[in-house]
């Protein structure tokens, strides 16, 4: 009320605006949310003639400052988003209804003039009344100007405009109101309007006030001709837009920050890092910090997320104070992650420094509702040269290196290292490629024969998986068990790998009888805790035919000492339906001796890591051969076997024998090898 003239009645405008005011609150509650009617309510203000800024004003602060209040909603993010956009809606709607009233009294204006051009005297002293009557009452401010560029005549809404006064502005020079901020098309399009080359322009033109304000403002320049068609005047038609360019720019900030910590958003910090990416000079250099706290889940989690908020509060403020600087942008990507961009970057040593500045600033504890928190962050550095990068490239190698950075211990950070990447991606396209592998028979079994050390025969073999890849070739299980166990495709796979060892070990049994070898196949830790495995193990001798004694599964000794109960039963289990267990890689781990006893285990393997001290028959280690002999005496009172591995010399396989071992395993005497190669070493023995 009191801000525009309205031809109604008090208690009309009250009815007018209730109206309005039902119309808002049914599309705030509308479901789903529409805030088109909102638009029609800006529309209908400027209809019945609340034209002025203020009306918009207490228009947009009535409803953001009492609408939720009054009908008991809120707060919250959801009725916030509708209130601002509401608030937008009406905006909207009433700049658009107020430009269209402006343009059309520009219309008449322009009509004028031209009327005033053609009309005999007597109609042009009419014209010249009515035109005098328009440009000086006019809401929008116009000014004329000779085709040299000075200003002949300005209107009242022009001087109120821009703050002088008439005598201030005649006789002034067009060109004497460049801004510092204007674009330098806008001066190109104002020169090709003088050189007769265009009839009219709209830009959007920022003027200085002698109060030292700043005003926006919309301006529509045009070229009056002469009969001859020669230019003779400009009109500039200037409109104040200062609270539409204000209610804009607040609208924007609020998208584009972070309504918690006050910080740039994702969108802002997307938008800048791609203004410098498409806008550098030769040799620029950037760099990202990508930072996550360390442990906020469980902050948040167990002490709320009130807690949770004024923490990242905190921490958002520390991180603006320690990584302030000329070029960098602090950003809040959302949850507890950050990023840090710095322009312009003198080299990867800067990046460190403000990656080493956050950190610490984060030492001291936060104190939060009577709780000390201590938080740490781990931060993803990437700092490159500009050119030929994008944004989602940037991105994603952050985002990588911060998962490094984690996984090294957290509370530090690390270095984007391209051959690790690669490796990695490498890594990752072999994990995605193996199911379909493992379908297409691409992986194949060989195997390594364990020899009695009495009688150089072969007495068992151990199943070694490989992969024929493709495009790389042999793998060996170096490259790919890892994986496997990982993605838990190990399972199907040692699956895979048992049943064509089962397969083959039948088929010696069925050629060689009583010599046959017995075959050994490793079980990975999560095969051993698979609930399956004995079913499975089961159904697979069934399948073949095999004999159980004929079957050794092997585990690695940390493994099967730190086997919980269920997976142990599995052991027992399948020891007492006759499969042999073996311990692979004894004397690396660590042995509950007491505990050893108690296994189902059949046999040890010495790790091959012994053997090295032995491999030379006059320069033996004694603290090697002392070691291997232990341990052999403790298999040995265990009732157990043992195998010695990675025997690559004869002394090596000597000195075993003599110490008490029984089957040797290594180079010395067969690298692993395809099953007709084993064929042809049996039948050389038994021959």
């Amino acid at each position: 009320m009191g801000t525009s003239y309205v031809p109604m009645t008090s208690a009309e405008v009250e009815g007018r605006l209730c109206g309005y005011t039902d119309r808002l609150v049914d599309a705030l509650l509308s479901e789903p949310f529409d805030a088109a009617p909102a638009r029609d309510v800006g529309v209908d203000l400027v209809g019945v003639h609340f034209t002025s800024a203020e009306s918009l004003a207490r228009t947009v602060d009535l409803i953001g400052a009492n609408l939720l209040r009054t009908l008991k909603l809120g707060p919250g993010p959801d009725w916030d988003c509708r209130i601002a956009a509401l608030q937008g809606a009406v905006c909207s709607g009433f700049v658009q209804a107020v430009r269209k009233r402006t343009l059309d009294e520009q219309e008449a204006i322009r009509q004028a003039v031209l009327d005033a051009r053609d009309s005999v005297e007597q109609a042009l002293r009419t014209s010249e009344a009515r035109f005098r009557a328009i440009f000086t009452e006019a809401a929008i401010g116009i000014g004329i100007a000779d085709m040299s560029g000075r200003i002949l005549e300005v209107n009242a809404s022009l001087r109120r405009i821009l703050g002088r006064p008439a005598e201030k502005l005649r006789g002034s020079m067009v060109n004497d109101w460049i801004h510092p901020a204007d674009n330098a098309g806008i001066w190109r399009l104002y020169e090709e309007m003088v050189r007769g080359e265009r009839d009219q322009y709209r830009v959007e033109k920022k003027f200085s006030r002698p109060d030292g304000g700043t005003v926006w403002t919309e301006m529509i320049v045009s070229l009056v001709r002469g009969e001859d068609g020669l230019p003779l005047y400009q009109v500039a038609m200037i409109e104040d837009v200062t609270d539409r360019r204000l209610l804009q720019e607040r609208l924007r900030h609020q998208a584009m920050h972070d309504p918690l910590t006050g910080l740039p958003n994702r969108a802002l910090f997307l938008e800048k890092l791609g203004v410098a990416l498409e806008n550098h000079g030769p040799g620029e250099r950037v760099a990202l910090c990508y930072m996550d706290l360390d442990g906020f889940k469980v902050i948040n989690d167990s002490l709320g997320h009130h807690v949770g908020d004024d923490l990242l509060i905190a921490v958002s403020e520390r991180l603006a104070l320690s990584a302030r600087g000329e070029n960098r942008l602090v950003a809040r990507m959302g949850g507890d992650e950050f990023v840090i961009l710095v322009q312009d970057s003198p080299g990867t040593e800067q990046a460190i420094e403000v990656a080493d500045r956050v950190l610490d600033a984060l030492v001291e504890p936060v104190r939060i509702g009577g709780h000390e928190l201590s938080v740490s962050a781990s931060i993803g550095i990437v700092e490159r040269p500009v050119r030929g990068q994008t944004a989602a490239e940037l991105m994603r190698d952050a985002d990588v290196t911060l998962y490094w950075a984690k996984a090294e211990g957290k509370g530090q950070w690390a270095l984007f290292d391209p051959d690790r990447n690669a490796t990695e991606v490498a890594q990752f396209r072999l994990s995605a490629k193996m199911p379909a592998a493992l379908d297409s028979e691409e992986f194949y079994v060989e195997y390594q024969p364990l020899i009695g050390l009495r009688d150089f025969g072969v007495v068992g073999v151990e199943a070694l998986v490989r992969w024929w890849h493709p495009e790389l070739g042999r793998l060996g299980p170096d490259r790919f068990i890892g994986l496997a166990e990982e993605t838990g495709l190990i399972v199907p796979l040692g699956r895979w790998v048992l049943r064509q060892a089962c397969r083959q070990a039948r088929q010696w049994q069925d050629e060689f009888g009583d010599a046959a070898p017995f075959v050994s196949v490793n079980l990975a830790v999560r095969q051993s805790r698979d609930p399956n495995l004995v079913d499975d193990v089961a159904a697979i001798l069934r399948e073949t035919g095999l004999e159980p004694s004929r079957l050794q599964l092997e585990l690695t000794e940390s493994a099967i000492m730190g086997t919980a109960d269920e997976p142990l039963d599995a052991l027992r289990a399948l020891s007492r339906i006759g499969v042999r267990i073996a311990i692979d890689d004894f004397g690396t781990g660590y042995s509950n001796l007491a505990y050893l006893r108690h296994l189902p285990v059949h046999e040890l393997k010495i790790a091959g890591s012994f053997m090295e001290g032995l491999r030379d028959a006059e320069r033996a280690d004694p603290v090697d051969a002392r070691i291997v002999g232990t341990l052999v005496d403790l298999a040995h009172a265990l009732g157990l076997t043992v195998t010695a591995e990675g025997v690559e010399t004869h002394a090596q396989a000597r000195r075993v024998a003599d110490i008490g071992c029984e089957t040797g395993q290594g180079y010395f005497f067969a690298r692993p090898c395809s099953p007709e190669r084993i064929n042809a070493i049996i039948a050389d023995h038994l021959a």
